[in-house]
């Protein structure tokens, strides 16, 4: 979408481009990142305790969890993105413009952990998690290929 002027109208109220980096990450590609990310949490959870992180009887299957919220959320305070995120080429930026870091990839990443506040958003693709943190999850820039 463009403004009569050519350059690309900005999201309700948040000064987001439409389209292209910067502008608001779809759906699919942000649930695929999530899906990386816990596949990534179960792996390390695998590699502290082998197989028996998914024995309910060993009372361990809260470990993938655990470390599914530790990976999320410290990538996400200090790179901006989650691992999954860095693949998909989307990042975490702060409204406000200041760097992301611990305390609002804290709250961010709980949120999420919650599962209910990412199902309930606004129409600029924005969850409860991120209007909670003042985040928002956008497109990266595109790779150079």
């Amino acid at each position: 979408m463009t403004s009569g002027d050519g350059s690309q109208a900005p999201t309700a109220r948040h000064d987001l481009p439409a389209e292209g980096p910067g502008s608001p990450a779809g759906w699919g590609r942000r649930f695929v990142a999530l899906l990386v990310d816990w596949a990534i949490g179960n792996a390390i959870a695998f590699l502290f305790v082998g197989p028996a992180v998914w024995d309910r009887e060993r009372g361990l299957v809260w470990l993938p969890l655990l470390c599914w919220f530790v990976l999320v959320w410290l990538f996400t305070s200090f790179t901006g993105a989650s691992l999954g995120q860095w693949l998909l080429r989307l990042r975490v930026i702060r409204l406000d413009r200041r760097r992301v870091g611990p305390w609002i990839g804290f709250i961010r990443t709980a949120l999420i952990a919650l599962v209910i506040p990412p199902l309930i958003f606004t129409p600029d693709r924005r969850g409860l998690h991120d209007l909670i943190a003042g985040t928002a999850c956008v497109n990266g820039p595109r790779s150079a290929a």
